[in-house]
């Protein structure tokens, strides 16, 4: 008999604290959309805007201006000498 006067305010106090992470989740929006997520992976992501500026995700393209293919040719043979 004595251990119900311990045992249940102790079960009171789990479930009042269960409760309150509960709502907490509510209010903060955990459960807002179900749905989406388990789906996502059935879609294809977004193509990146790489023309944002300071977008460093995408691959970084530079050219160099005033450049002739004479140069670029011999840049190509200088490059096959040396590691070849």
């Amino acid at each position: 008999m004595e251990t119900i006067f311990v045992l249940l305010p102790l079960a009171l106090l789990i479930a009042a604290i269960a409760v309150g992470f509960f709502i907490w989740a509510a209010r903060s929006g955990q459960f807002d959309d179900l749905d989406t997520p388990a789906v996502r992976i059935l879609f294809d992501d977004e193509q990146p805007n790489h023309a944002t500026a300071g977008d460093s995700r995408g691959p970084v393209r530079r050219s160099v201006v005033g450049a002739d293919t004479g140069s670029a040719d011999k840049a190509k043979a200088e490059t096959r000498r040396v590691s070849g």
